[in-house]
């Protein structure tokens, strides 16, 4: 769960900027929120990568324990 773990750590620091921009119409806070959602973007796609790359080892495990029962 340490991925997990990373994407919450990592949504909790974009809290203030949020506030700044939504509730108090702060220019220069969107302008950080539109950062905040690109390293959001980066993160989610580094982990949709690793995810990938654990399905793709696992199949293999399957496919190369499967001759075992035969």
């Amino acid at each position: 769960m340490n991925r997990y773990q990373e994407l919450l750590d990592l949504i909790q620091t974009f809290q203030k900027d949020f506030e700044k921009f939504y509730q108090k119409g702060n220019k220069s806070a969107g302008t950080r929120v539109r950062k905040h959602m690109a390293s959001l973007k980066r993160k989610a796609q580094e982990i949709r990568n690793e995810v990938q790359e654990v399905k793709a080892k696992m199949t293999g495990d399957e496919q190369s324990g499967g001759g075992e029962g035969a």
